[in-house]
């Protein structure tokens, strides 16, 4: 298997971490724009029922304001349009004293106000118009009943005119008394200026006294020299400037440039400046207006969803819970298939499909090595066995036989006899040492005692211990040391190592060849001029019961445990053994032990 870690784009964890803040965002952004639609459109549906009954209130109370004035008999108007909206009609003055109130309930003397109520001073927010004054508030200007009268003639002989010229329209009487022609259908020949509908009649009486008076108030506003200029206002309140020459009025073709240049802006503000000034002794002060829920004062929009609105909240919200539902099915159906994958393998004890590079592509291939070392370890334990039972086998039916050959007196019971049978005790010893080695090394168990040692005296123990079987097999067994090295091993164990390297060597070297035990530094040497290893065995020759002869003949080698046992003690001891060899030249075994001297040699 790979080392290193899966990169974060890869991780099982990342892509179920995306997937899930995926859905989150989705679920989140469709429930927020839900809410937010049906909370907008709710709450416009509140405002706009709201403004509209803040715009009839308002509207009620400018009405009564503009034909009163004071607010002494407003409080019957407003308990009746309270009742009406099921909401709290405050009225203050501007200072907060309470003129009005329909419920009790708490102080309003820190509450901002729905608006200002003063019919000389509109809220065009409320109006929707661009006029400051209500039409409503008319105090000096009201026609009196006879001229009102006379006006009403006259609206109905030109109604009667539109009417004989083919239109039609109707007579709606103004708060003023005068009256006004609304046609019904568009008049594109000029009907109505021929009938002189439009055309507001000359003020007479108390309603021109009165427009007289606006209009010289509006001259001082604006500043006119009366011996020169004239401010004439028409009942319409639209003001003109008359230029005077000899004290008469010029011809109008001449003042309309004249009035242009002065600046109608200023004149019409001056108007409207002096019909305040006229108007204010017949209208109601100006008031703050509040309209708050009966029960907390409070002037709150509030809001509930209707059955269109809960059922859009419901159909959307399934929707998303369906979606949310069938994407996490088929993401979780996605990442969990390659671990159904490695399931089924498993069951069926085959290399599992690796098809990924995250957490599960890394797990498969953990499994199928994992497989591969199981089926490897199966294939050696079943070799090991069938090796065992075969070394075994050959020195236990060497003693069987020569024992029944002594039993049917087939074979003389001599020194002779005795040798044999303790030769053949002793290899099955020697194996049975062995694997005890290798049990012990593969449980952990193997323990060495390491102390200064004289490198030189155990190698010279082993070359004598061998110097018999060289010479028997014509061999040439030398050491050579360099200076005297003085390790931290274990005598035994270091002895047994060197042993089992010269004891192979020995082995494959023919005669006339040569074994050389060396040793310099921490390094230990064994090299023959033997048959040497073909390059595609040393990666085996460490493996137990591993032999380059198959037939496993015990005149062409031992039981094969000699240099699995070997590499064991060494790594025991923390070195390495490594093997370089060219077949039919020799071998070179080399021992490196750590670099752990001690201190002063033993005496």
């Amino acid at each position: 298997m790979s080392g290193g870690r899966v990169p974060i784009r890869h991780r099982l964890v990342t892509r179920l971490l995306v997937t899930s803040v995926l859905i989150a965002v989705a679920a989140i952004a469709a429930t927020a724009w839900l809410a937010t639609r049906t909370a907008t459109r709710a709450i416009s549906q509140e405002q706009g029922r709201s403004l509209a009954e803040n715009r009839s209130v308002y509207d009620l109370l400018i009405g009564y304001a503009a034909s009163h004035p004071d607010w002494s008999g407003v409080q019957p108007l407003i308990e009746q349009r309270a009742a009406e909206l099921d909401r709290r009609i405050t009225l203050m003055t501007e200072d907060r004293a309470v003129i009005a109130d329909t419920f009790p309930g708490p102080s309003l003397r820190t509450a901002r106000p729905a608006a200002v109520v003063d019919p000389l001073n509109l809220d065009l927010g409320l109006t929707g118009g661009t006029d400051r004054i209500d039409r409503r508030a008319v105090g000096p200007f009201k026609v009196s009943p006879a001229v009102r009268a006379k006006l009403r003639a006259v609206a109905d002989e030109q109604l009667a005119c539109l009417r004989k010229m083919g239109n039609d329209g109707e007579i709606e009487e103004q708060p003023d008394g005068r009256f006004e022609i609304i046609v019904a259908t568009p008049d594109p020949i000029g009907v109505a200026s021929r009938c002189r509908i439009g055309t507001p009649e000359p003020a007479t009486g108390s309603e021109g006294k009165a427009l007289r008076s606006l209009g010289r108030l509006a001259a001082r506003c604006v500043d006119l020299d009366e011996k020169t200029q004239r401010l004439e206002v028409l009942p319409d309140f639209t003001a003109y400037l008359i230029p005077l020459r000899d004290a008469r009025p010029v011809p109008a073709e001449e003042s309309r440039g004249y009035l242009d240049a002065v600046g109608a802006a200023r004149v019409n503000s001056c108007v409207e400046k002096s019909r305040r000034t006229l108007l204010q002794p017949y209208v109601a002060p100006a008031v703050l207006l509040f309209i708050t829920a009966p029960d907390t004062g409070v002037d709150q929009t509030t809001f509930t969803l209707s059955g269109e609105n809960t059922i859009r909240i419901v159909t959307v919200t399934g929707a998303v819970l369906v979606a949310t539902i069938i994407v996490t099915v088929l993401v979780g159906r996605r990442l969990v298939r390659p671990l159904q994958a490695l399931t089924d393998a498993v069951d069926r004890q085959r290399p599992a499909p690796v098809s990924s590079s995250d957490e599960i592509g890394r797990l498969a291939r953990a499994l199928n090595d994992s497989v591969h070392r199981r089926d490897r370890a199966e294939a050696q334990r079943r070799a090991m066995v069938s090796d065992v039972a075969h070394e075994l086998r050959t020195p236990l039916t060497n003693i069987r036989s020569w024992l029944e050959a002594a039993q049917d007196d087939l074979a003389p019971t001599d020194a002779q006899l005795l040798g044999l049978l303790h030769e053949e005790a002793v290899l099955l010893q020697h194996i049975i040492d062995d694997l005890t080695d290798l049990a012990a090394a593969d449980a952990g168990t193997l323990r060495i005692h390491p102390e200064p040692t004289y490198v030189r005296d155990v190698l010279s123990q082993v070359v004598d211990s061998h110097r018999g079987r060289a010479q028997a097999a014509d061999l040439d067994l030398t050491m050579r040391i360099d200076a005297d090295p003085v390790l931290s091993v274990d005598a035994v164990r270091l002895r047994q190592i060197v042993g089992n390297l010269v004891s192979n060597a020995i082995r494959y070297t023919p005669p006339g060849g040569s074994v050389t035990v060396g040793a310099y530094d921490t390094t230990i040497t064994v090299r023959d001029s033997g048959v040497g290893i073909a390059p595609e065995h040393l990666s085996k020759i460490f493996d137990r019961f591993w032999r380059a002869d198959e037939s496993r003949n015990r005149a062409t080698g031992g039981s094969g445990l000699g240099l699995a046992i070997t590499k064991h003690l060494v790594e025991a001891h923390g070195g390495t053994l490594t093997v370089r060899s060219t077949p039919g030249q020799g071998s070179l075994f080399t021992v490196r032990l750590p670099e752990t001297v001690a201190g002063p040699g033993p005496t």
